[in-house]
């Protein structure tokens, strides 16, 4: 019989907590009908998720649930260790749960229980940075402008973030760097340098469709230069999945990148956004293992 560690953010999905909630009363039902013990772990500021997840690997505890959206996710899988004798469940709870539509988790938090409870957990690629941690995507451009946004709105949706796209990239710099993989030097001049494992993002923007987190390896995904007349067209084509179809879209595969930016920058890891750090991304396989 299981017994889990529940990692709970009580404002995932709005900050009123209503959506955790109603989530966790139905999660608690389900385990309670199911006979499972379960420890329920909160937490209280940013970072905390990180700390309780470092605390109960050291202590002992083999399957840690994370109930919560992406950032949640991140701040968990930023504190894992041990990670041959400790497996990760999700119950999704967030305002995107933009990777675990990657991994086809079931957004009802019943049949997300069960899944834990029932099902085998799996190899699950992850991205290595010098500093941190990303499991769905990393990148720097636009989409840290539109994050920047975003993180101002009273209301997070995905409406919301579509919104400040639409400003960003009305009016935009593009960004100049040197990119490093498969033995190769590759000068770029593009609105976004974006390095996926998952391939949704922006609260279910299909950035990079044939990213997987189970392939072993990453997908690197660069816009180059656009005449102004054909920035709607491209916006268009993102919003609706379609942006590898655009004639200015590169696309490749490598098991390690190194950015390089010709200026001052800040990267965007699973939507957490940290300012001139590394930048060097690599695939990590058969090492994390999550129920899906």
């Amino acid at each position: 019989m299981k017994s889990l560690d529940i990692i709970l953010n009580p404002i995932a999905g709005g900050k009123h907590g209503k959506k955790s909630r109603r989530i966790l009363d139905k999660v608690k039902s389900r385990l309670s009908e199911r006979k499972i013990e379960y420890t329920l772990h909160q937490s209280e500021y940013k970072g905390h998720s990180t700390e309780i997840t470092k605390t109960l690997i050291e202590n002992g505890s083999k399957n840690i649930v994370v109930m919560g959206g992406d950032g949640t996710l991140h701040e968990v899988i930023n504190g894992f260790s041990n990670f041959e004798n400790v497996t990760l469940g999700i119950i999704p709870c967030g305002t995107g749960n933009d990777f675990v539509s990657a991994l086809n988790i079931p957004l009802d938090p019943v049949k997300a229980v069960d899944l834990i409870l029932d099902g085998k957990p799996c190899f699950t690629d992850f991205m290595q940075l010098p500093t941190v941690r990303g499991l769905n995507v990393v990148g720097m451009g636009i989409d840290v402008d539109v994050l920047v946004k975003y993180s101002k709105l009273k209301r997070k949706n995905k409406f919301g973030y579509t919104w400040c796209l639409i400003r960003t990239l009305l009016k935009f710099d593009y960004t100049e760097f040197t990119a490093e993989f498969n033995g190769e030097s590759k000068e770029c001049k593009s609105f976004i340098a974006a390095i996926a494992n998952g391939n949704v993002y922006g609260g279910g923007i299909k950035i990079c469709p044939p990213a997987n987190p189970t392939d072993k390896t990453l997908d690197f995904l660069t816009v180059k230069e656009i005449p102004k007349r054909k920035i709607l067209g491209a916006l268009i084509k993102l919003l609706k999945g379609k942006i590898m179809t655009f004639p200015q879209t590169e696309h490749a595969t490598c098991k390690k990148i190194v950015i390089k930016p010709k200026s001052s920058y800040v990267v965007n890891v699973d939507g957490e956004l940290y300012p001139d750090i590394p930048f060097e991304v690599e695939i990590v396989s058969d090492k994390l293992k999550i129920y899906r």
